[in-house]
């Protein structure tokens, strides 16, 4: 029987004597892959078809030869320590021998979701000066399309097929040796990766991390927060490309010597399918964004044997208390939320040993000072709102990016006095839990009074006709800005006027009556970043936009 105990029994013991000790030299790949694969019949992975069938397995052994064999091919191709790498790949087993292989040889990926549009790899690959781009046949017009305006591009490089005048992955690998030799060991403070943010406003930046703020680091995701064991099968739902992966299906989950299960879903989000797959495989931790976990409580749960499952957690956005009951209805187990950035590990979270508050992001993560600050940097009392900092002064703790690369405007706004400061608004409450407002730009001013759109957003989604919505706020000539929600409707509910009063009065009655949308707008889809979040800037532009049409 799998031992259940929390890895973290004592939350303030703990988040007062944990240190992450950084040695001279580290290497994901080496150190803990290679680890791992001493037991040459640990499972690593799981992958699955789109069906969600055909599961492959890998085991630490498998991983260690194969991604050998790349590193000897990135190296045939002049590929080595600082060199900058485009990899953009579906969530298939591919993908982690290429981001292994790159880490093994000192190079530096840039993970790509594979929604980016040419204009988006272009983007990339020249700010980043990537001399390589990895990726498959579906992928590869668009990769391309952008290669011919991208003069730092050398190779070329398609997994799984063939294409005139690109470097075929499977014959590369098939003539490489297993055996690596001579290669520079990596430093802890060397470059691991780069992701782009989601840019919610102006153009993505460059979020570079070293060996030890990520493959070291999240550990402390992974052993704290989803609570890890090396018996434990690890499904958390995420694109390759977002920072979400390295969060959940990659180094905190194998630094704990969990196995990870991957779906390489296509299309749209299929909730029963999801539900099969957990019962069919026996997932035993799962991690959701609060979008899936919405569409998931749609679901009949008592239909689905999940009973494998022993903790599960969410992030990308709060989660609403609401969603969160009903998914405990259904599978007696809680949702704990957490909150980290692509900057970050987790900074703030849900832990199994303290009580759950729903709502609540939580409390800081060991390793970590985090504060509600005002804009002169001063840190607040509870319950009053304030940015979210990290204290970076006097020890800058292990976990945070190394910077914003060539973007010292960034790095300026970012790090002010002893703090990081993540854009985020909250407050804490008198024990030290924390809330979420919402972005630093999102909060709405309307009569005077302060609404954060995650309030009214958690209250809508209590009302039955509300599978999703986002609020933003909307020009108004007496109140300055009145909250507006757009909603997409659950299957079987209709736009009406009967209706927006309905939802109106259910917000009125869920929270303070100042907070309800005065103005409720039916939509069928949200504009939504490549990683998924609600784009509230681009809704609030079009508010404005009306205002000066009409005016």
């Amino acid at each position: 029987m799998q031992d259940t105990t929390p890895n973290m029994q004592d939350y303030a013991e703990t988040y007062r004597n944990f240190k992450l000790d950084v040695p001279e030299h580290f290497n994901f790949a080496f150190d803990v892959v290679d680890k791992w694969a001493g037991d040459r019949t640990k499972l690593a992975l799981i992958s699955l078809d789109p069906a969600g069938e055909n599961a492959q397995h890998h085991t630490f052994w498998d991983l260690k030869v194969q991604s050998n064999r790349f590193a000897n091919v990135l190296k045939s191709l002049g590929v080595g320590k600082g060199t900058r790498a485009f990899v953009m790949l579906p969530r298939i087993p591919q993908w982690y021998v290429a981001m292994l292989g790159l880490m093994k040889v000192g190079a530096v990926p840039m993970p790509a979701t594979i929604l980016c549009t040419p204009g988006d790899i272009e983007y990339r690959v020249n700010e980043a000066e990537a001399t390589l781009a990895i990726t498959d046949l579906e992928n590869s017009d668009k990769v391309a399309e952008a290669a011919g305006n991208c003069p730092s591009l050398e190779h070329l490089l398609l997994v799984g097929d063939e294409r005139k005048g690109w470097i075929s992955y499977d014959e590369q690998m098939g003539q490489a040796s297993t055996t690596l030799e001579n290669v520079e060991p990596t430093r802890s403070d060397d470059p691991l990766l780069i992701y782009f943010t989601s840019g919610t406003v102006g153009y993505p930046k460059m979020v570079l991390h070293t060996h030890a703020s990520y493959g070291l680091a999240h550990v402390i995701t992974a052993k704290f927060w989803q609570d890890l064991k090396d018996t434990d099968l690890q499904w958390t739902l995420s694109d390759t490309g977002w920072a979400k992966a390295a969060y959940g299906k990659l180094f905190g989950q194998w630094t704990q010597g969990a196995a990870v299960l991957q779906h390489d879903a296509r299309g749209r989000f299929d909730p029963a399918l999801t539900l099969k797959i957990v019962e069919r495989y026996g997932v035993t931790c799962f991690c959701a964004p609060p979008t899936a976990y919405r569409m998931l409580v749609l679901e009949d749960l008592a239909k689905y044997d999940l009973g494998s499952l022993r903790h599960c957690t969410g992030a990308g956005e709060p989660l609403n208390p609401e969603v969160m009951k009903v998914w405990e209805d259904g599978t007696g187990l809680t949702i704990y939320d957490g909150y980290g950035q692509t900057e970050t590990v987790l900074l703030v979270g849900n832990f199994r040993c303290l009580p759950v508050r729903p709502g609540s992001m939580g409390k800081p993560s060991p390793g970590f000072t985090v504060a509600i600050v005002d804009e002169d940097g001063e840190e607040l009392p509870y319950g009053q709102e304030g940015q979210i900092a990290v204290k970076v002064k006097p020890e800058r703790p292990v976990g945070l990016l190394r910077e914003y690369w060539k973007y010292p405007e960034g790095m300026e706004a970012a790090f002010f006095g002893d703090w990081y400061l993540t854009g985020d608004k909250a407050y804490k409450d008198e024990d030290g839990y924390f809330w979420f407002v919402g972005r630093a730009d999102d909060v709405i001013i309307s009569a005077g009074y302060r609404i954060g759109p995650f309030e009214v957003e958690s209250a809508l989604i209590e009302h039955p006709a509300v599978a999703e919505s986002a609020v933003v706020a909307s020009p108004d000539p007496v109140r300055g800005d009145v909250v507006k929600a757009f909603v997409i409707l659950t299957p079987g509910y209709v736009p009406s006027d009967e209706l927006v009063v309905s939802i109106q009065d259910h917000v009125r009655q869920s929270t303070a009556p100042y907070k309800y949308p005065r103005v409720v707008e039916f939509v069928t889809e949200l504009p939504k970043t490549i990683s998924g979040k609600i784009r509230r800037v681009e809704l609030r532009a079009l508010e404005v936009e009306k205002v000066v049409q009409d005016s």
